[in-house]
């Protein structure tokens, strides 16, 4: 055990790991469960305890469903009682005043835990830099939002909890993280997916935004998951509660969370949206950003080669010019010749390639394009990327495995929906940087990693802690890599083996795709 270190609610033990030097102290709670009354509240403080608490094990992770095959967690079990962080430390002095870094996970807000090793923070603890995890309400227990809720609230508003817990962790990291040698003025935050969008909505939000001095997104803006207003949110959701046999917030509270939870089997992520709630979102964020008032740090930002495969566009139909061009005009109607011109496809070859660059544009590459190119125009530091390293195949004792959606992995005798399984990857997969970026490779036993994988996680781990330090992912012995906000042309760094430097040409799509999806 650790010496203790006293935090503003009481004492926390961790431990060291006597091979790295690196302390850990896991499942340290942020706020109070937020169970009975507090379920669907704003996070609210912990109750401070007496004597020394052991923070060696992983908190329960947030009420979720098995949605993902690559997920794998660390976490104590499931429980609606979940707000609780993780912090690995090279230094737990205060006189340290080290770098930070807070990663939020992602899982599309329906799924997702800070126990998961690829987020595990040992790694870069070992380049001096204190490292976070901190999990948040998922699902219809972190954006449900209702009248009643609103009513009884102080701010008026409902939804966003999930957002508003990721704040409460911001604000732990600014109360406490001196003790455990990090700087408070020097916080970054960072997350892929729906952890990206998520650092994308808290540095915007008036309440996150003076507690950060950068920011990471990975594979994911606000335009992917968008906010709504209050009102056409709190309708969906009392058409949820009469579906679930309640006609009161008492009711709802009253349904266990097992219960609740099973109501919303057939759900996705864009059913459980934000809320332009006047308070975490006090106007629509994108007007707010239009205006340039997000938080003017430093943004490292970017997309992978392969985010979609190209029969999200196609289906299940073969990849020749007639289909696609029949695809892109059910998607696109009018707009479908732009589309084409912009995304030709006239031999096979160019139909897999501009189907996938489509899919992947429209789950994510577009929302993350545009976060880059708002925040260009405040004059602040912007360094985007594009990854483009394949993972290696899987060893060989996952037989009969192949990919599955959202980086997942489906067995044959577990396809009981060929469309879970989807074609071979020939670029990087949505979520296959994580593990590389967080030098997480040996966590994942799935993949046959060689010397250029490990060669790749070394590149990007270099450039991940040469921007939590200094806001500037360059420093010795890596490729220069050019600000995206300075020149007329926006440049951006290649991550592959070798890495090169490029020049946005896809700028005109993302111009198209801004207006088709603003209009």
């Amino acid at each position: 055990m650790t010496s203790p270190i006293l935090t503003s609610r009481g004492k926390v033990v961790g431990v060291r790991d006597d091979t790295t030097g690196v302390y850990s102290f896991k499942g340290i709670p942020f706020a109070a469960p937020p169970v009975g009354d507090l379920r669907w509240k704003a996070p609210q403080p912990v109750e401070p305890w007496s004597g020394i608490r052991e923070a060696v094990r992983f908190g329960p992770r947030a009420m979720q469903l098995p949605v993902f095959g690559d997920m794998n967690f660390r976490s104590n079990g499931m429980s609606e009682d979940c707000l609780y962080l993780n912090v690995w430390t090279p230094d737990p002095s205060t006189s340290a005043r080290l770098p930070v870094l807070v990663y939020f996970y992602g899982g599309g807000f329906i799924a997702g835990d800070g126990s998961e090793p690829r987020y595990d923070g040992a790694a870069m603890a070992r380049r001096g830099i204190v490292t976070l995890t901190a999990n948040y309400r998922l699902n219809v227990f972190g954006f449900l939002a209702h009248p009643e809720l609103s009513a009884e609230s102080p701010y008026h508003c409902s939804g966003n909890y999930g957002y508003l817990d990721q704040n409460a962790a911001l604000l732990w990291v600014r109360d406490n993280i001196a003790a455990f040698g990090g700087d408070p003025d020097r916080v970054t935050i960072a997350g892929e997916s729906a952890g990206s969008i998520s650092a994308h909505a808290q540095m915007v939000s008036p309440l996150s935004k003076d507690l950060i001095a950068g920011v990471i997104g990975a594979s994911g803006g606000l335009d992917a998951l968008p906010p709504y207003p209050m009102g056409e949110v709190e309708r969906e959701w009392l058409a949820f509660a009469e579906k679930a046999g309640a006609s009161s917030l008492a009711e709802l509270r009253a349904i266990p969370a097992e219960e609740l939870l099973e109501a919303t089997q057939r759900m996705g992520a864009r059913e459980f949206p934000s809320v332009i709630d006047g308070y975490f979102f006090p106007g629509s964020p994108f007007e707010m950003l239009a205006a340039g008032e997000q938080a003017r740090v430093p943004l490292m930002v970017g997309w992978n080669s392969e985010e979609g495969n190209y029969r999200a566009v196609l289906r299940e139909r073969e990849p020749t010019p007639e289909v696609y061009a029949q695809a892109v005009r059910e998607l696109y109607g009018e707009h479908a010749d732009e589309i084409l011109r912009l995304y030709p496809g006239v031999t096979q070859k160019q139909v897999m390639r501009s189907a996938t660059d489509l899919a992947g544009d429209r789950f994510i590459g577009y929302s993350t394009w545009k976060w880059a190119d708002d925040h260009r125009r405040t004059g602040s530091p912007v360094f985007r990327y594009y990854y483009a390293h394949p993972r290696p195949p899987m060893v060989p004792e996952m037989g009969d495995a192949v990919a599955g959606l959202a980086g997942g992995v489906i067995r044959e005798r577990e396809r009981a929906d060929k469309a879970d399984v989807i074609p071979p990857a020939t670029g990087a997969v949505h979520s296959a940087d994580i593990e590389y970026a967080m030098g997480n490779l040996p966590t994942n036993l799935v993949y046959a990693w060689t010397a250029e994988d490990k060669q790749m996680s070394e590149l990007m781990q270099g450039y991940y802690a040469n921007f939590v330090k200094t806001g500037d992912p360059n420093g010795p012995g890596l490729p220069v890599w050019p600000r995206a906000d300075e020149g007329a042309e926006m440049h951006y760094l290649v991550w592959d083996v070798p890495p090169q430097v490029a020049v946005d040409r896809n700028r005109e799509r993302y111009i198209f795709l801004d207006r088709f999806y603003r209009q």
